[in-house]
Formats: structure tokens, C-alpha cells, sequence
């Protein structure tokens, strides 16, 4: 059965090996015939890609960056107040992803099932199944709609329905008599809530809006503050559940969910059709 996880790294290294190198990596070498190559294999007119470029070239041309250490000192010791308002924005929405439970629900979904009455071990198992499609199949949502209706609905929609179904989950767990039916529905709502936003939407706006020069670095202190928060949740929820209940801790997941809407409202503008190199300009307003 462990054998089996070994099945995805393998395909996604053989798509990496036939995956185009990126052509603003490419541009802030040197390296713009190489570029121009990716662009006209990535554009829809050779027309397109010559203007692609040239917008490349201009944001990797200013401000020069001498080295790697530069970029971190621009990051954190020096930044500017775009570059703070930007990286508010991608380490809040790191953040917000995985301290509202989402890999807390999925791991222990079975424990929680089991507290809300589910007794057999196949019908927890059909549950937790269940769980996995949802958050596989809601991800098309994201897919289809971000560019359409753009990054800002999407995760708006997406941090609330993760309030309200969490909350739902709490007030389940809070009875006496739980209802294992309304337990599966409410973590079922929950993780498609998750996979059609904030889930996908995270690593998408991160990218996004990161400034070509400092992209490597903020994405990567981005993904760190993610795992972190992501250990720190998995490893503490049996012992804050024994503290405050599991309802609490869904109570709390909540409350959490419910700020990183608020969050996105009050901190993210609309990325939807801007370039990537104009979300100095975007930011900078």
C-alpha cells in the first residue's frame, strides 16, 4: 500500500523533465534568446511573446540585484512599503491556509467521525474517502473559475463557507447525541470549501504578486511559514482537543477562518488580468 504513494513523485518528475524552463528566470540571466524560445512556444502570437518579453526584461532590469543576499536583505531588512504590503499578503494567506485546520480535518477526519457516533469501520472508511474526492474534484472549481471571476471571489467565498462549516462541525460535536451523518457533510462542505479557494488560490496569488526579483525568496518564506503552521497544527490538536473539547478546537478553526476572510477582503486587491509585472504598480496604490 506505501508502495503506492511512490506513484505520483514519479510522474510529476517525468512532467518536470519535459516542463519549459521560466522565461523570466531565463531573462534575469542574461539568457533572452532562450526566453523569447519559451514565450513563443507559451504565447499565442509571436506578436505576444516579443511583448512579453520586453515587460520581463523591464522588471528584471530594475532595481539590479547584485546576489541572492541582496534580494533577502531587500525582503526583510530593508523593504519598501510595497514590498511590505506584498509580503503581508503572501505570509498572511500562507498562514490563514493551514492554521484554519484544513490538514487537522483531513488527518484526523476518521477520530472525528468515530466521536460523532460512526461506529464501523468500513463506513468511516467510505467517509474518509469521501473527504479525499471532494477536496480532489472541488479544485476544478479553482481551475475553471479563478480567471473568470477572478482570485478575490474565489477566496472570499471560499474562507467563509470554511467559517460556516466549521462552525456547523462544532455545534455537531457539541450534542450529546452526535450525528454521524451531519459530522461526514460538514467535513465533506468544509474540504470542498477549502480545495475550490484558499487551497489552490494560496500558491497562485503567492507567485503572482511576488515581484520578479524577489520571487524565489518570498515564495520560498511563504512556504515555510505554511509548514510550519502546518506542523504546529497537526502536532497540537490531540492535546488542545483534550483541553478544550473538539468542538472548541472547530470553534477555534472557525474563529480563524472567519479572520482570514477579513483578511482577504481588507488586504489582497484583484490580481485577475494584471501582468505579473505590474503588481509593483498594483501594489503600490
Amino acid at each position: 500500500m506505501f508502495g503506492v504513494g511512490a506513484v505520483p513523485p514519479v510522474l510529476l518528475a517525468a512532467g518536470v523533465l519535459a516542463m519549459p524552463e521560466s522565461p523570466r528566470w531565463l531573462a534575469m540571466r542574461g539568457r533572452h534568446a532562450d526566453a523569447r524560445a519559451v514565450l513563443a512556444r507559451t504565447s499565442d502570437s509571436v506578436a505576444e511573446a516579443e511583448l512579453r518579453l520586453e515587460e520581463i526584461k523591464h522588471a528584471a532590469a530594475a532595481p539590479p540585484q547584485e546576489d541572492d543576499g541582496g534580494a533577502w536583505r531587500e525582503l526583510l531588512l530593508r523593504p519598501t512599503a510595497t514590498v511590505r504590503r506584498i509580503l503581508t499578503c503572501v505570509i498572511g494567506l500562507q498562514f490563514f491556509q493551514q492554521a484554519s485546520g484544513v490538514n487537522v480535518v483531513v488527518l484526523y477526519s476518521p477520530v472525528v467521525f468515530k466521536k460523532a457516533g460512526m461506529a464501523s469501520n468500513t463506513s468511516v472508511l467510505a467517509a474518509t474517502v469521501a473527504v479525499g474526492v471532494a477536496k480532489t474534484c472541488s479544485i476544478l472549481v479553482a481551475t475553471l473559475f479563478s480567471d473568470r471571476l477572478g482570485r478575490r471571489p474565489l477566496l472570499l467565498a471560499s474562507t467563509g463557507g470554511m467559517a460556516v462549516t466549521l462552525t456547523s462541525l462544532a455545534l455537531t460535536l457539541c450534542v450529546a447525541s452526535p450525528s454521524a451523518a451531519s459530522a461526514v457533510a460538514s467535513v465533506v462542505a468544509f474540504v470542498a470549501a477549502f480545495s475550490a479557494g484558499l487551497g489552490p488560490m494560496t500558491a497562485a496569488y503567492t507567485a503572482e504578486v511576488l515581484p520578479l526579483r524577489l520571487r524565489a525568496q518570498g515564495a520560498s518564506l511563504g512556504i515555510a511559514v505554511n509548514r510550519l503552521t502546518c506542523s504546529v497544527m497537526s502536532m497540537t490538536f490531540i492535546s488542545v482537543a483534550d483541553g478544550i473539547t473538539m468542538a472548541g478546537c472547530f470553534f477555534l478553526y472557525a474563529g480563524v477562518a472567519a479572520a482570514a476572510c477579513v483578511f482577504v477582503y481588507a488586504r489582497l486587491p484583484e490580481t485577475r488580468g494584471r501582468s505579473l509585472e505590474d503588481m509593483d504598480a498594483l501594489f503600490h496604490k
